[in-house]
């Protein structure tokens, strides 16, 4: 490579909420000549860029049309409600969609959970964003249901959150366009996986050998006989002679000389 080319940098585009430290120091420590990219993009938008090529992969919320993206699932985020510090629910420790049914709950046009029918009552518009919902709790018009993530991305000092059962969920995914699983999208796809650096992709391991084949093998192949003209032990020689009672060889008595 001469000095005026750049390597190729991969792409990962994220949606908010989520957090792609982790992944990125450990890619830097094991790709250092190819460096990673992010791309910020909002949660609708996501699965266009991808299909569009402006990122090689990226973390998703599901569902994602899967005929051309490929994605990996990899956890489920707890659900809450975003609640003003001074709100009376901050005396439980969880909430149930039920206990909103006489509050007003914001309903954001950027909304990721998915909702068939949001609960409580609606507010008498949508906010353009969930940055925007937030600041409305802030200012004491309506309650918001959110991912937990995002909860603590738009975190203020004078609003809290509770855990909220019987709520949708949200859940993030690894996403890529499946005609373009790239090396290097391969590689990435170890590092979320946890694979060591060491491992192989795709590679069956090796079967366990029983231990007569693997004493086999060791020895070069099939167990050597004795060689001609040696016994076993505890068999009689071939050319030794026999033995006396305490095991040595007989001797004849010397002769007198004439």
């Amino acid at each position: 490579m001469t000095g005026s080319e750049v390597p190729p940098a991969f792409r990962l585009a994220y949606v908010p909420g989520v957090t792609p430290t982790k992944w990125v120091r450990i890619w830097n420590e094991r790709l250092p000549g190819t460096p990673l990219a992010l791309v910020g993009v909002p949660a609708a938008e996501a699965a266009g860029l991808l299909r569009d090529g402006g990122a090689d992969a990226g973390f998703v919320r599901l569902p994602v049309d899967r005929t051309d993206l490929s994605a990996i699932p990899l956890y489920t985020e707890t659900t809450v409600v975003v609640i003003p510090k001074d709100h009376a629910a901050t005396a439980v420790e969880e909430m149930a969609a039920e206990d909103l049914a006489e509050e007003i709950v914001l309903h954001p046009l950027d909304d990721t959970l998915g909702w068939e029918r949001p609960p409580g009552l609606p507010a008498l518009e949508r906010p353009a964003t969930t940055e925007d919902a937030v600041e409305l709790v802030a200012a004491g018009v309506g309650l918001l249901v959110v991912p937990q993530s995002l909860a603590r991305l738009y975190h203020r000092k004078d609003l809290t959150y509770r855990p909220l059962t019987g709520a949708p969920e949200s859940r993030i995914a690894l996403s890529w366009p499946e005609e373009k699983t790239t090396d290097l999208v391969e590689e990435f796809i170890g590092i979320v996986r946890g694979r060591t650096v060491n491992s192989t992709r795709g590679r069956p391991p090796t079967p366990p050998q029983p231990k007569a084949a693997r004493a086999a093998k060791k020895s070069g192949g099939t167990p050597r006989k004795p060689a001609a003209g040696k016994t076993s032990r505890g068999g009689s020689g071939g050319s030794g002679g026999a033995k006396n009672p305490k095991g040595g060889a007989k001797r004849g008595k010397p002769r007198r000389r004439p």
